[in-house]
């Protein structure tokens, strides 16, 4: 039998690939879901036929059941068709694609419904935490990262003799558009030029998280969640031309690394296919083309934000979702062209020195302290 997926957020950058990897394999779409895209989605709709379909914008989705009236899927709206595209469909895994805490509730949809989860959405994890790990674990199903450093690190984990063995995960970074450059340097930079990344073709909100690095801060709690260690056991090492994707570090310190061109169609197509390996879409890696591998130390004076989420990390409870949504807003606002690069940090800090933490929390705490910090970070521009 045809493998049966469903993917949220079909019309972003992780979206369209997880596409790619559904055509090159003959996969079954069960359904599709958007922001508001409607033109785009129309098209993947016409070309892979899935039972459902819902967009996040309710205008939107109307035109959306105008413009399929001649096919066989149902349409839905809002948070709560996205969630039953998560949920009520016979797709052996769903891909949450979907950016920002926005994906915190499709994400427990799926994982309650015990579907197999391929996660590009770190944010859901981040925020959401130990909901989500134990939401895994009462369903049986599993949480397959898509993330390329974490599906490293997952890979070379995969035949480890236990976690006894484990000394410490090392994440990569590109450093993004600003590698090199001094706090002086970054007084003026603008939007666009923090929309350049050397490597990744990104969406606007993560490629300026790479920018701050804000994302690599997020995918260090990410590594603690997903793999069960402590911060101090999460190095960073900014490597330029993202072509080794992380690194594990053994008792014996020996080191296994994940190497790969950098397209993001490897690892959605090993969640997908996990524990098997198929030919994939992507190039073969050239080492000699390749020619320098090279490593860093981050700057942690300079991105701040590495720090804070370090910092995050270690409180664990609500911290992390404190310091997601406030980066989310002020994130935002930089796009907005309404603060500057420098001043995203600085918000962020401010706004959650006022989070409380709890070890202890709901879904609907962490949504009230979403509500909390995107007010505070507006409220110190």
């Amino acid at each position: 039998m045809k493998k049966r997926i469903s993917i949220l957020g079909s019309t972003g950058s992780i979206g369209t690939q997880s596409l790619d990897v559904a055509r090159k394999h003959g996969y079954r779409v069960e359904a599709l879901t958007a922001g508001s895209n409607v033109e785009l989605i129309e098209k993947q709709i016409r070309e892979f036929r899935p039972k459902k379909a819902a967009l996040l914008n309710a205008d939107a989705a109307e035109d959306l059941k105008i413009r399929t009236a001649d096919l066989d899927v149902r349409i839905l709206s809002g948070e709560e068709g996205i969630c039953e595209c998560a949920e009520n469909t016979e797709a052996d895994t769903v891909i949450n694609s979907i950016v920002g805490l926005a994906g915190l509730r499709p994400t427990l949809s799926v994982l309650n419904a015990g579907k197999d989860l391929a996660l590009a959405n770190k944010e859901s994890i981040v925020a959401g935490g130990r909901l989500v790990l134990n939401a895994a674990k009462k369903s049986g199903a599993k949480i397959l990262p898509v993330d390329s450093e974490h599906s490293a690190i997952f890979q070379c984990l995969e035949g480890k003799p236990g976690n006894r063995a484990l000394k410490k995960i090392i994440l990569t970074a590109s450093g993004g558009p600003f590698f090199g450059r001094t706090r002086e340097d970054l007084k003026d930079v603008t939007v666009a030029q923090a929309l350049a990344h050397p490597n990744w073709s990104m969406g606007a909100k993560i490629t300026i998280d790479s920018a701050s690095m804000f994302n690599k801060g997020l995918e260090l709690i990410e590594a603690v969640r997903l793999f069960g260690v402590t911060p101090d056991r999460v190095d960073i090492v900014v490597h330029r031309e993202s072509i080794v994707h992380s690194l594990v570090e053994y008792d014996d310190n020996s080191v296994i690394a994940q190497l790969g061109v950098p397209d993001m169609r490897i690892p959605i197509q090993y969640a997908l296919t996990y524990p098997d390996r198929y030919e994939s879409p992507v190039p073969e890696l050239d080492l000699a083309a390749a020619a320098n591998l090279t490593f860093f130390k981050p700057d942690y004076d300079t991105f701040d934000c590495l720090n804070i989420c370090r910092e995050a990390a270690g409180k664990d409870g609500l911290m992390p979702a404190a310091v997601n949504s406030a980066n989310e807003e002020a994130n935002l606002l930089f796009r907005q062209e309404k603060i500057t690069f420098l001043q995203i940090p600085e918000l962020i800090r401010e706004a959650a020195s006022h989070a409380v933490n709890r070890e202890e929390f709901t879904a609907q705490d962490v949504f009230e302290l979403d509500a909390q910090m995107r007010s505070l970070v507006r409220a110190g521009v």
